[in-house]
């Protein structure tokens, strides 16, 4: 099986954002449909635009960061034609063994979606299905599978924490919410017992770094853990960087 190897300088960034969603291809067709990305765009009151790939480089690189990039699949669903890639191995989240065997780092939705909020029915979106207990099974299953709990689970952050703490190959992001909105627990969590599994995200190009750095001087989250939340801990899930020893 052919492996990606990558070559960055990680110590010249300044973070490692693991939440970047390619809203469009480079046939022009876009990964949502409009009313969804719309509804998205007003449930978080930005004006986001759908930049291509060359412009995500381009915008990350500007900030001396790196972006993990993907897109999402709204076909099974909602009949949206997903985005052309020829390396998206159809039906490969259903099989997380294949995953597993890969190497390659599973990620999830976890909690309260802007996607669908405000319209009928929330566009047909089930919460339910984002509870992070969920996830709980196949960190169970497939014990080398690491698996990244996206942004704050809200309304089941204890739930998530609660994973985290006992399934050490599940991994939050920080991604979707201003972290100034973040859980009290969550903050808690990143400050001690979850330092070393807590990762920078964006929700890029909803919420911007920009927005997330300058928030995140508003929270409780401590100075010392910040430098493995930006960068040091994504570097680690990623192979970029050596791990530490596991403490007993």
């Amino acid at each position: 099986m052919v492996r990606y190897e990558p070559a960055l300088d990680v110590e010249s960034l300044r973070a490692i954002d693991v939440h970047v969603h390619v809203e469009i291809d480079g046939h022009g067709h876009a990964s949502l449909p409009d009313d969804l990305a719309a509804a998205a765009s007003r449930y978080f009151a930005v004006d986001a635009g759908r930049p291509d790939l060359d412009s995500i480089a381009e915008y990350y690189r500007d900030r001396s960061m790196a972006a993990i990039v993907f897109t999402v699949d709204a076909e099974s669903h909602l009949g949206h034609p997903p985005l052309s890639s020829v390396d998206i191995a159809a039906g490969a989240a259903r099989h997380y063994d294949v995953l597993q065997a890969a190497g390659v780092v599973a990620l999830f939705h976890t909690g309260q979606t802007g996607i669908g909020a405000g319209m009928k029915g929330g566009r047909g979106l089930r919460l339910g299905l984002s509870n992070p207990m969920l996830l709980d099974g196949v960190a169970a299953d497939f014990g080398d599978l690491q698996i990244i709990m996206a942004h704050p689970s809200v309304p089941w952050q204890d739930e998530a924490i609660s994973v985290a703490t006992h399934k050490h190959n599940t991994w939050i992001d920080l991604s979707g919410w201003s972290p100034k909105y973040f859980p009290e627990q969550l903050v808690r969590a990143a400050n001690s017992f979850l330092k070393s599994r807590i990762l920078f995200g964006s929700d890029f190009p909803l919420l911007t770094p920009d927005r997330w750095l300058r928030d995140v001087e508003q929270t409780a989250l401590k100075a010392e853990v910040m430098p493995g939340i930006l960068r040091d801990n994504a570097a680690r899930l990623l192979g970029l960087s050596t791990p530490p020893k596991e403490h007993s």
